[in-house]
């Protein structure tokens, strides 16, 4: 085929995957923004290549070969990603275990859902997509080696037959079966603390509960809404708490109590509920201080998820910098 005759690739085409890929890449890297750089060079590289495309793959397979690359690239030699609760045991609620700020590259960070999730489509493949991008999920994957996980993606969440997995992959199927048997067995093997939980389908009563007991700290309140065996982590910080009873108590002890009086915002992150934290600003309104991401079994609240780096989070999520009183 001469040159003349190639298929003609427009950015406007590649545009189109940006939020499936932004949702691979994520699951690959475990982090939002480096999601977002990675999906930033696949079309760079595509871009730059189309020339070269020559239509032997859908555009769609072509630029998963490409981000493919870019994430294998980035994982390379590097540690993986992970919560708190995957680091050691859980602490009393005493604010002398809370330990020094750790470096954002060993966290798992949370994600905007609509940077990952599709805007409309059939309800049971938005809800397995959603299923697919929580913390718990995101996490397990991280204890995969980067091959598997590619592997495990591709196949299980994205449904692609082996086949095409193998070609994107450059390997045969039955290398993809063996990796994706070895891949199910790590996953299987973890402790439940690293496994999604079943999330009941309507939670907007449970939130609007949690969302009046917490604005007003009001902690007899706050502990009905939680398991009795729920966990509380605060990224930077490695230390987590575990139990219904230890988290309100840590949330009075005399250094997070400053968080009496907040106000918090609804996003939606990592297919789950959140709150943008605004702590009370003594200079007036009410200033950042944590992304929260709720995590939600049956009837009641399993996951308190604090992600204290506001500067980063906040404007990823569209929230103000600052509100008024």
């Amino acid at each position: 085929m001469s040159s003349d005759t190639l298929p003609r690739v427009h950015p406007e085409e590649l545009e189109v995957y940006r939020r499936e890929l932004t949702g691979y890449c994520y699951r690959m890297l475990g982090s939002g923004f480096e999601a977002e750089d990675a999906v930033q060079d696949t079309m760079l590289r595509a871009w730059r290549s189309a020339d070269r495309f020559e239509g032997r793959a859908s555009v769609r397979s072509w630029l998963y070969r490409i981000a493919t690359n870019v994430c294998m690239d980035m994982l390379r030699g590097r540690k993986r990603r992970a919560r708190p609760m995957d680091l050691g045991p859980s602490s009393p609620p005493d604010e002398e275990h809370l330990g020094s700020v750790l470096p954002e590259h060993l966290w798992v960070t949370p994600i905007p859902d609509a940077r990952v999730l599709p805007e409309d489509g059939d309800p049971a493949e938005i809800a397995v997509a959603r299923d697919t991008v929580r913390l718990a999920f995101i996490t397990a994957l991280q204890h995969l080696p980067a091959r598997q996980r590619a592997v495990l993606i591709l196949c299980e969440v994205l449904r692609w037959p082996a086949a095409e997995a193998a070609g994107l992959l450059g390997t045969s199927v039955a290398a993809v079966n063996s990796a994706l048997q070895r891949a199910r067995a790590t996953l299987a093997a973890l402790p439940d603390t690293a496994r999604p939980r079943a999330v009941a389908a309507d939670q907007a009563p449970l939130l609007a509960r949690y969302v009046s007991a917490f604005e007003r700290y009001d902690m007899s309140s706050l502990v009905a809404l939680l398991h009795e065996d729920a966990v509380q982590s605060m990224p930077p910080f490695a230390m987590w708490i575990q139990g219904a009873r230890n988290i309100t108590a840590w949330m009075v002890e005399p250094g997070p109590i400053e968080c009496r009086g907040s106000r918090l915002l609804p996003v939606k992150a990592n297919g789950s509920p959140g709150f943008g934290q605004y702590r009370i600003d003594p200079a007036g309104g009410y200033k950042p201080w944590a992304l929260q991401v709720i995590e939600i079994s049956g009837d009641r609240i399993a996951g308190l998820n604090f992600f204290l780096d506001t500067e980063s989070l906040f404007p990823a999520f569209g929230l103000p910098d600052h509100l008024p009183a």
